[in-house]
């Protein structure tokens, strides 16, 4: 894997409105393209798109809307559902559930920034605060389970590594941060990443070498940069005047940032 230095992202797709926040469906939905989905100050849309990466036929990006939401706030998270099907007549795409009852509850003692489950075992739960403790709760027993440390603030993003579970990345301050859970309740490893502040963390979905973080605008303009444990520098610095969201491609090595009227895609090597 070499290194790449800043460069403009290598596809776009043009939106209605400013991206506050973009995830691509981290579940199989039955059918040859990808889900994404993409929010902005009132609206939600849902799309397919599919990259030459993977069609020889394609040339670049095919995106095609299947369905925008208008709901008069603004939107700051988007969670996939394993139920979405577009295998399925009629094709299901499961927004949120009205219906839902609490059976967990659990008082933090700082806000709380992410939340993510187990990918096997659903009954457990990480959750990272700001004041730079992550917790691993256990659904069943209601209680934490594990507790990880920064020793820095204002942690901002975590994220557990779906391709290997003992693994948990963050960014606190200006650093990114990786744990190895059965080794140690403090980071393996640290190194700054952002000169204005980094401001999400998410592994990739098919390496658990390969990670991306992005800044806050500041002095410099909002950054994406996309790391390997194997290699001491970013091996990809992806620049955007204004970014917000950050996701990876289910089966590729290509993640997608919220920008101004643009959905922002990046590819890189494995």
């Amino acid at each position: 894997m070499k290194q790449d230095a800043t460069r403009s992202a290598a596809y776009t797709v043009d939106c209605e409105d400013y991206v506050h926040v973009v995830e691509f469906n981290p579940y199989d939905s039955g059918d040859s393209g990808n889900l994404i989905a993409y929010g902005g100050n009132n609206y939600v849309v849902i799309g397919t798109c599919t990259f030459q990466e993977e069609e020889a036929n394609i040339d670049g990006i095919q995106y095609k809307t299947l369905r925008t939401f208008h709901h008069g706030v603004r939107v700051d998270g988007i969670a996939w559902s394993p139920e979405t099907r577009l295998d399925s007549l009629p094709a299901v795409i499961k927004i949120w559930n009205l219906e839902g009852v609490q059976t967990a509850h659990f008082i933090l003692r700082s806000p709380g920034m992410s939340v993510c489950w187990h990918p096997e075992e659903s009954y457990k739960l990480m959750v990272a605060e700001k004041n730079g403790t992550i917790r691993f709760y256990d659904l069943l027993a209601q209680q934490a389970i594990l507790s990880l440390e920064a020793e820095q603030m204002p942690l901002m993003s975590a994220h557990w590594c779906l391709k290997n579970t003992f693994k948990v990345g963050a960014v606190a301050g200006n650093d990114w941060l990786i744990w190895d859970i059965t080794r140690s309740s403090y980071p393996q490893d640290k190194r700054p990443v952002h000169m204005d502040r980094a401001c999400l963390f998410k592994w990739s979905s098919i390496n658990e070498n390969l990670f991306a973080t992005t800044g806050y605008p500041g002095k410099m303009a909002s950054q994406l940069q996309i790391h390997h444990l194997g290699h001491p520098q970013p091996v990809l610095t992806g620049s955007v005047a204004v970014g917000s969201g950050l996701s990876w491609h289910r089966t590729l090595p290509l993640c997608a940032v919220g920008g101004d009227h643009k959905l922002l895609f990046w590819v890189t090597e494995v």
